[in-house]
């Protein structure tokens, strides 16, 4: 399927909200589209079906970080400001999507490896790591992205009747002493395997970053 001339959209400077409201309208218009931001502030995202008094819900309020709910699946994760998120949208009779979308991670997470290997990060998409039931990244389902051992960044996924939102995040830095706080059951060990791109040595800004993501994202979905 020729998929040039797709919407491509780089943003800077967004809160999750915003971003998450510009992948659910792609979502619906459910033509090929790719989406990449820099977000601007702190935030807890979580799936859409995290019941609202979810003591990581309650935890954020308490410290005054702001929630925001997701039309994926998964549970929680904290998201800091200058992270980055992404978003694929392509229709379901699209060939890319396929019968195995769910398990499909590498496929559509194959620019974000690139990318990262542009910027002198070695990374692969592999099975979550199982070690928590409320951290997504931590979690069993699905897949994360790893770069020595350690997470840096995640996906998940929406299907609607006529598309599917694959969309993923991607840790600059990781503030594991507020990860604690929102998730006290995380022990030292678990939260070790989370990591920035910083402790991997980028430092490039994060709007240089997001540009490699999103050009090596369309490149690899034949978008550009």
């Amino acid at each position: 399927m020729n998929r040039r001339g797709s919407a491509v959209r780089i943003d800077g400077g967004l809160a999750l909200g915003e971003a998450m409201r510009a992948q659910q309208a792609l979502l619906r218009a459910g033509t090929p589209a790719l989406h990449v931001a820099v977000l601007r502030t702190t935030t807890l995202s979580v799936g859409v079906a995290v019941a609202e008094d979810a003591p990581y819900l309650q935890r954020a309020r308490e410290l005054g970080i702001p929630a925001t709910r997701r039309s994926s699946g998964g549970t929680g994760i904290l998201h800091l400001d200058h992270d980055l998120v992404w978003a694929i949208v392509l229709p379901r009779s699209d060939p890319l999507v396929g019968r195995d979308f769910v398990q499909a991670y590498p496929r559509f997470g194959a620019g974000v490896v690139t990318a990262l290997a542009h910027l002198g990060v070695a990374c692969a998409w592999v099975p979550a790591p199982g070690l928590s039931d409320e951290y997504c990244p931590l979690g069993s389902r699905g897949q994360v992205l790893e770069a020595s051992g350690r997470v840096v960044g995640a996906a998940a996924q929406h299907l609607s009747a006529t598309a599917l939102l694959h969309h993923g995040t991607l840790s600059l830095r990781v503030d594991r002493e507020l990860v604690a706080r929102l998730f006290p059951s995380l022990n030292r060990s678990s939260l070790d395997r989370l990591a920035g791109l910083d402790e991997r040595g980028v430092r490039e800004v994060p709007s240089r970053i997001a540009d490699e993501v999103g050009r090596a994202l369309a490149d690899s979905l034949g978008m550009n």
